[in-house]
This record gives C-alpha cells, structure tokens and sequence, in this order.
C-alpha cells in the first residue's frame, strides 16, 4: 500500500479483514476528513450487526479493567472486538493515557482486538459524531462486540454512552456520591447496572438505593427495571453473568423499534454536531458578548444564528 491509499482501497482491505486498513480508516475518521466520512458511507449497509455495550460511571468506578475482563472472556469465546475509550472532557491527556493503560495489558498483540482511545482534545462538539462514526466502522469491519468507554460521568459522558445499544453504569460501593451523581438523569439511561468492587463495604447499601431510586422510576412510568449485577473486575469475578445478563437485556428487546429509537437520539446528535460546526465560533462569541452585555436577549440572539445557518 502506497502513501496515498483511496477510500475504496481501503475499504477493500477493511473488507478483507485487514488491521492496517481499518487503523488507517479509523485515522481518516476521528480527523473528521471528507475521505473518513465516504468510507463510513459506503460502508454503512454492512452495519448494524455488532452489539454495541457503552459503559459509563464516575472516574475511579474501574470501567478500564471492567472493559479489559469484558473483551478477555469474548475473545475465549472466538468474538472480534472494538474498543473506543472516550475522554470528551480532557484537552490535555489527548487520549493516550487511557488507551495506553488498557494497551499495557494483554490486547496489545491481539488482531482480535481492535483499540482507539479519543480525547475532545480541548474542542466541545464533535466527540460523539466522531465516536459513532468510529463504532459504525468498527461494525461493518466485522467487529462482533463494540465496547465504548468514557472516563467520567458527566453530561457529555451520558450522550456518548447513549450512542451505544446497550448501556452499563458501573457505580462503586463507599464513594457517597455516586447515587447522587446518578440522580441527575443518569438514572433514567442505564440498561444495566454494575456495581464494582463488590466486596467493598456497602456493596449491599449501594445496591439497595439503586433499587429505591428504580422503584421511584416506576413510578414514573419504567416498569423494566434494569438488572443490577456485582462484579470484582481486578478479579475477573462475576462478568460472566453480567456478560450474560447485558445480552439478555439486549436480546429481549425488539430489535427493530430499538434500532428506531437509537438512530433517532444518534441522528439529532449528529445534527446538533453539524449545526455546531458550521456555525463560525467568532459569531457565536459575538452573539454571547451582546447578550451577556443585555444589548440583546437570547431569543434574537439564537433567530439570528438560526438565519446564519440559511
């Protein structure tokens, strides 16, 4: 392969199974090249195949490791995997830390196992586009399992693990806070719950508020609880099931109105993103500057970005 590789060479070798292309492909992506995008879609008839697993939690909640155990008992069963460790908030690890971190263990020399890490790399918007794009790659590349990670739990954090099928919260037990940060919304997305080092003191507690607050959820209207399952990642203990438990939730779903309901949360993402990013920053600024200054309300100030995008 020479320097220049067109996309449908490329394409060919992501096809043939080819790791070299399929890094390249995934290269052209996350830089958000006219190249990267034509290649997704001219691939995207042959997605839709892989399950697709987003596990969120706060910092310290041990998804690194749980992801590590996650892709160790697929690859014994004979299932390729795509990992995408996301970090939407850090401009300055660039990614690297996270990826290196899982690379460090046993991935590193496996074609079965394909890894990137992203950062926003300081720049708000285009994280989530840029994930999805690299997911759907993953998928047509054949990939059977596609597990996206994100470092915190904030907002943004949220989104991208919504872009996945499935989704994990992974919470510890002792850290206080962590029902708290998931009263704010994050409650309401979780497919399935984690509870992390589960031979901690307060697994049990931390377990039973999760169920109070999903007994609140009821009566909002959820009746499917999602099934919470302990696990000791450092120790391999307990994945199995909740392996198990994440394909049942994924299996017992119909396929066709989640396939629906997920592409209609991915499409506005992606709409939002491209509104975004074809807005110049400048006029924002500008705009944020006469409002903050009371010049004018926020409501002119969006109906002229609104008239900007015509």
């Amino acid at each position: 392969m020479g320097t220049h590789v067109s996309a449908g060479e490329l394409q060919q070798g992501i096809l043939s199974g080819d790791v070299r292309s399929l890094a390249r492909a995934a290269t052209l992506v996350e830089s958000q090249s006219d190249t990267g995008r034509e290649i997704i879609a001219s691939l995207f008839p042959r997605t839709g195949r892989a399950m697709m697993i987003g596990i969120t939690g706060p910092p310290g909640a041990g998804k690194s490791t749980l992801v590590d155990q996650l892709a160790k008992l697929l690859r014994k069963e004979g299932k390729t995997v795509g990992i995408i460790a996301v970090d939407p908030s850090s401009p300055f690890s660039r990614g690297a830390i996270l990826g290196d971190r899982i690379r460090m263990q046993d991935h590193h020399a496996d074609p079965g196992v394909f890894i990137r890490s992203m950062a926003s790399r300081g720049k708000l918007g285009g994280i989530a586009q840029t994930t999805l794009d690299l997911a759907l790659l993953l998928d047509a590349a054949g990939r059977d399992v596609v597990l996206i990670e994100t470092v915190g739990v904030g907002q943004d954090e949220v989104e991208i693990a919504r872009l996945a099928d499935i989704t994990v919260l992974v919470l510890v037990p002792g850290s206080g806070d962590d029902v708290q940060a998931i009263k704010a919304g994050i409650m309401e997305i979780a497919d399935v719950f984690a509870i992390n080092k589960a031979d901690f003191p307060g697994a049990d507690r931390l377990e039973q508020e999760i169920r109070a607050m999903q007994g609140l959820a009821d009566v909002a209207g959820r009746a499917d609880a999602a099934p919470v399952r302990r696990v000791i990642a450092t120790e391999g203990r307990g994945v199995l099931e909740l392996l198990a438990v994440i394909r049942s939730v994924f299996d017992a779903r119909d396929r066709r109105a989640m396939r629906v309901d997920t592409w209609n949360f991915r499409l506005r993402e992606m709409l939002r993103e491209s509104v975004l990013a074809s807005l110049p920053d400048s006029l924002v600024e500008q705009h944020a500057e006469r409002v903050a200054g009371k010049l004018e309300d926020p409501y002119t100030a969006v109906a002229a970005l609104k008239a900007a995008l015509k």
